[in-house]
């Protein structure tokens, strides 16, 4: 593709040679004279001057250079939308795998892809254009709206309900049973039937191997644009706000509340019934024991205010040069 048709498709402003040939989209470092590469992050800004990329997507406001640039307001978002150009997905036709099992009352809208061994319960509901890759399972009673992406693997449980633009990752698990039992006379664990369902407003994408557990009684939901990454725990009985973010191996214990555009990184855990207000950011590895206000961002176990817990770290890392010190000073 011509560097001059990329810019127009990307929406960015060209300075240099359109008539450049732009084949792939690589990393600054290893970007070829073919390759377009971007610059976000201000420590790889130096790299810019050196990479032997056709041309660097960069903000507006960056440093001229010898190399061609697209200038874009998120040449991050722009790069992303670029991948995608060079690299568009598998087109899945619409038809029905002869091995496929579905019930007589479900129904199907027009141009469904339903793969190999995929089973579709009764009175299942499934909106237009839905790609269903093989040994998906949907089990009874399930509505889900238009333009629905099951990977292999990926279940849907009873009475679960799902947006529209809704992805399943491999493994994906919508509406297990929540962990729920109470103790009975003679000490054995009775199991709580898990009646409520998981709903997934649109939008949402549940990664691999993640879990979004049903509730015991209510619901359990998660909110429009909401991203779950690669083996998160959800809660029975949970919600999550729009646009959230949970990464890698989050967990959130039963009746967690969690705001919009919140972003918990890898392996944050959160305790049972608290409520994480709007906007609040949690570093990787916070433990949350309590309620945390719209806006904060927390660090540590028990989670704290960031900048109090990057002080507390500090103190910590010299604690044995300060027990020393203590240890030395004359008795009175």
């Amino acid at each position: 593709m011509k560097l001059k048709e990329l810019a127009d498709r990307l929406g960015a402003t060209l300075n240099g040679d359109g008539e450049t040939e732009i084949t792939a989209v690589a990393g600054i470092e290893e970007a070829t004279a073919n390759d377009l590469t971007f610059v976000a992050n201000p420590k790889y800004a130096s790299l810019a001057h050196t990479t032997a990329a056709g041309a660097i997507l960069v903000n507006p406001d960056f440093p001229a250079l010898a190399t061609a640039t697209l200038r874009s307001s998120n040449p991050y978002l722009s790069f992303a939308k670029a991948i995608e150009l060079f690299n568009p997905p598998p087109v899945y036709e619409p038809g029905i795998h002869p091995t496929a099992v579905i019930d007589d009352s479900a129904k199907l809208g027009h141009s469904a892809h339903i793969g190999a061994y995929v089973v579709i319960g009764r009175g299942v509901s499934i909106g237009d254009h839905a790609t269903i890759l093989p040994h998906v399972v949907i089990y009874p009673d399930v509505a889900i709206g238009n333009f629905f992406f099951a990977h292999t693997h990926s279940v849907v449980r009873e009475k679960c309900r799902l947006g529209d633009h809704v992805i399943l990752q491999n493994g994906a698990v919508v509406g297990s049973d929540g962990f729920g039992f109470a103790k009975d006379a003679t000490g054995n664990w009775h199991k709580i039937t898990q009646s409520g369902p998981a709903i997934l407003d649109d939008e949402v994408e549940v990664q691999a191997n993640a879990c979004i557990d049903r509730a015991s009684i209510g619901e359990t939901r998660i909110g429009r644009g909401a991203k779950i990454d690669n083996l998160v725990q959800v809660g029975h009985g949970s919600s999550v706000g729009e646009n959230t973010l949970l990464c890698a191996q989050v967990g959130l214990a039963g009746s967690t509340r969690v705001g919009r555009n919140v972003i918990l990184t890898g392996q944050v855990g959160v305790a049972g019934h608290c409520t994480i207000g709007d906007g609040v950011i949690a570093t990787a590895q916070s433990g949350i024991a309590n309620d945390v206000e719209a806006g904060k961002v927390v660090s540590g176990y028990p989670a704290i205010d960031n900048r109090q817990w990057l002080k507390s770290s500090a103190v910590f890392n010299r604690l044995p040069e300060l027990l020393r010190q203590i240890r030395r000073k004359p008795q009175t």
